[in-house]
């Protein structure tokens, strides 16, 4: 009886929790991949893409950030490893509220970049009906910053 209530338990639980894969646009920044790689790699150029409204506690070095968003939550985003001038992976720190991984996708285009945000957040159903379009908007603006910024540079 005690093995068939531990396996209905692990198999609830799978249910309660399941990757959410939330991706943002794909976007065309006026640099190369290198270049665009280069400044993607360095978590102190986050503050850039983030919405300045709406974070709050930034601190950051080289290969970590962490922020609160709108005085509720804090994320930490630390650099885990990337494939130069292709992809980024970055993943959820430990003070984040819930696990996740934020992998950002360049691809060269005639001399510019191409990226897209791709999120895998493992969060309950309830917290997923609440997250998601938010998330998605943050994602997006992201993106849209990127180009923004890089156009500046």
């Amino acid at each position: 009886m005690e093995n068939k209530s531990i396996f209905l338990e692990t198999e609830l639980n799978v249910e309660l929790y399941s990757m959410t894969k939330i991706e943002s646009k794909k976007v065309n920044v006026a640099c190369s991949a290198e270049d665009c790689y280069t400044f993607l790699t360095d978590l102190n150029n986050y503050e850039l893409l983030l919405p300045k409204d709406k974070i709050s506690s930034w601190e950051s070095d080289e290969k970590k950030c962490s922020f609160k968003i709108q005085k509720t939550y804090k994320l930490t985003l630390v650099y885990k490893n990337g494939l130069p001038h292709n992809e980024i992976h970055l993943v959820s720190g430990e003070n984040s509220p819930f696990s996740f991984s934020l992998n950002i996708i360049l691809s060269e285009s005639d001399g510019t970049c191409d990226a897209q945000l791709v999120c895998e957040a493992d969060i309950n159903p309830f917290l997923k009906m609440m997250v998601e379009k938010p998330l998605n908007n943050l994602f997006d603006y992201m993106a849209d910053r990127l180009v923004k910024v890089k156009e500046e540079v």
